[in-house]
């Protein structure tokens, strides 16, 4: 038999009005900064795909984020001169980065058939591992993967400052690029 011990609207029996507040509890929002830097979104399939992949996973995750109060802003970035390259420490194409964090630490590549034709050369582009596979477009699920790590991990490492200097495949992409 549950006594009422006077508190309105507050079935737990405690003295606080802590069941009063609950309704009105506002979440401080968490800015979730995510970052896809691409070559190019018109030829290459594997930045298309990317880029598919990245709102499939933002759709997906939404609700659980909006839930917890989070804040989610996406930038996607073509980056089409070295200069930007440099600015953003570009490292592969395509890139995937939440609050500041590449979501794919090891640097894999392959023979990127669609940005050879971009620009008359041969180039490589980023290969995604996800749970001991090889992907050319990254699954949605470590997408997701990636992005609740961020928000709500626990083991906050800080990922290590390395001196950035463009690398070699995009000078090569660049340059072959410019003589087009």
């Amino acid at each position: 038999m549950l006594m009422d011990n006077g508190n309105v609207g507050c079935g737990c029996g405690c003295s606080s009005g802590c069941c009063d507040a609950s309704d009105e509890v506002e979440l401080e929002k968490k800015q979730i900064i995510i970052d896809f830097l691409y070559l190019d979104l018109s030829v290459c399939t594997r930045c298309q795909g990317t880029d598919t992949s990245l709102d499939e996973a933002l759709l997906e995750v939404s609700t659980v984020l909006n839930a917890t109060g989070a804040e989610v802003i996406v930038n996607k970035i073509n980056v089409i001169t070295e200069e930007l390259a440099r600015k953003y420490k570009f490292i592969s194409s395509p890139t995937i980065r939440v609050n500041g964090h590449d979501i794919q630490m090891d640097v894999k590549e392959s023979l990127c058939e669609s940005c050879g034709d971009l620009c008359g050369d041969e180039v490589d582009c980023r290969v995604w591992v996800y749970q001991g596979n090889e992907y050319t477009v990254p699954p949605k699920a470590m997408i997701i993967e990636a992005i609740l790590k961020e928000v709500y991990g626990t083991d906050s490492k800080e990922q290590e400052e390395i001196k950035y200097s463009l690398p070699e495949n995009l000078i090569k992409f660049y340059g072959a690029m410019r003589d087009k």
